[in-house]
């Protein structure tokens, strides 16, 4: 396979979670009588770039079709941190009544609605159609396709630029990662902003985030790889802004050649991952041995439950949940079930550990002993949400960075 960022040849193994299905490839009851379809979840790196990306053996259309169940508004935290975006991008950039933005992966209208808020007109580009139905909901126009540079020249063509284009978290999940960079060049204005949130690869080694690996994310970004990204594709990135999002996320900011001043932060940024040497293939060397020891401590806990009698479930259908189930190898002979509060969900069954999704209110009738909680990013929140399983002296449990009830 060849680097999808530069074209190198990638022969390095940063690392290999086994085989899983598409992570949002959500079961029906019925499915549970046919095979499932599952793709070896293995990350290369390239040591012409550094960009970490999986092996190809998914096509985008499989994985964000109609039945896409992530929805971005059922996070109160995302939520908060949408519209501070929006709020801040208006600030900043002088947004007003006249000027335009553009949203690539609108999803339900999450982002948007702040910005239909404030008068600032806006055009969303989503191609999952339960998502883009929620959106249009919302009153917000939404464009059902995936984004690149022919869907930016057609849309330019037709007189439609835009003085900022958010992109934040779909970065990872682009195939063609320079079609997708080369639409934001062919749409924006010339002092035109593009801004893209990923969560950086500096915090997924550190803090051996493996739950984010997933085959919908074909690449995990360091600012080295993506500032690369841009220039072979016309922009320059111009600043950098460190977020405590998924766990530590970029919040990278490009424009056209010379149509913004660079911030110090660039520069400081990439020195700080030189140091940490993300541009020296040895500090990828050892991830693989790290998250084994993540993946046997948990299933060692779990196992220890089940002795003791202790009923175990889960809170968080995510992406994050199906990675480290399927690559654990649990079950629901150990995780009885999962709560999550998306209504798209509830009803079905995760991909690959086929452990049942239900509603909040089996909490409160069961009382299981530990709610471990899969999306990690949220903890706080949802720990919050959750209070009242202290009532019955329950605890929680996350499983990354490290194990640890509470």
């Amino acid at each position: 396979m060849n680097c999808r960022g530069c074209g190198a040849k990638l022969t390095h193994k940063f690392v290999d979670l086994g085989a899983a299905p598409p992570s949002n490839a959500y079961l029906a009851a019925g499915d549970l009588l046919r095979p499932e379809e599952y793709y070896p979840l293995r990350v290369l790196v390239c040591d012409a770039c550094w960009l970490c990306q999986t092996e190809d053996f998914v096509a985008s259309e499989h994985m964000f079709d109609e039945n896409y169940a992530y929805f971005s508004s059922f996070s109160t935290m995302w939520l908060d941190h949408a519209k501070r975006y929006a709020s801040y991008m208006v600030d900043r950039f002088s947004l007003t009544g006249e000027s335009h933005v553009l949203e690539v992966a609108a999803n339900d209208g999450y982002l948007l609605q702040y910005f239909k808020a404030l008068g600032i007109p806006c055009l969303g580009v989503e191609p999952t159609r339960s998502t883009a139905d929620a959106a249009r909901e919302k009153g917000i126009e939404i464009i059902g396709e995936f984004f690149g540079q022919s869907f930016g020249q057609g849309l330019r063509d037709k007189g439609i630029t835009s003085d900022l284009i958010a992109a934040n978290n779909v970065l990872a999940h682009v195939p063609d990662v320079n079609d997708f960079v080369s639409g934001f060049r062919v749409m924006l204005k010339p002092h035109g902003v593009v801004t893209c949130e990923f969560p950086h690869l500096l915090n997924l080694i550190d803090h051996r985030q493996f739950d984010t690996i997933y085959h919908e994310h074909y690449s995990y970004f360091s600012l080295l790889a993506v500032s690369a990204i841009f220039r072979r594709n016309g922009l320059d990135v111009f600043d950098v802004e460190e977020l405590p999002t998924h766990g530590g996320s970029l919040r990278l900011f490009g424009c056209l050649p010379g149509a913004h001043p660079e911030s110090d932060r660039v520069g400081a940024l990439l020195a700080r991952e030189r140091a940490a040497g993300l541009d020296d293939i040895g500090a990828y060397g050892n991830f693989q041995e790290r998250v084994n020891k993540i993946k046997d401590d948990f299933v060692s806990f779990l196992i220890e439950q089940k002795r003791q009698g202790r009923r175990v479930v889960g809170y968080g259908a995510a992406a994050k949940a199906n990675t480290l189930m399927n690559y654990a190898g649990i079950r629901p002979d150990l995780v009885e079930y999962v709560v999550d509060r998306n209504p798209a969900k509830i009803g079905k069954y995760l991909p690959g550990s086929r452990i049942p999704i239900v509603d909040e209110e089996r909490l409160s009738r069961d009382r299981p002993d530990i709610v471990v909680i899969f999306p990690w990013n949220l903890m706080e929140e949802v720990v919050a949400q959750l209070h009242y399983v202290r009532d019955w002296s329950g605890r929680f449990c996350v499983a990354i960075p490290e194990l640890k009830v509470f």
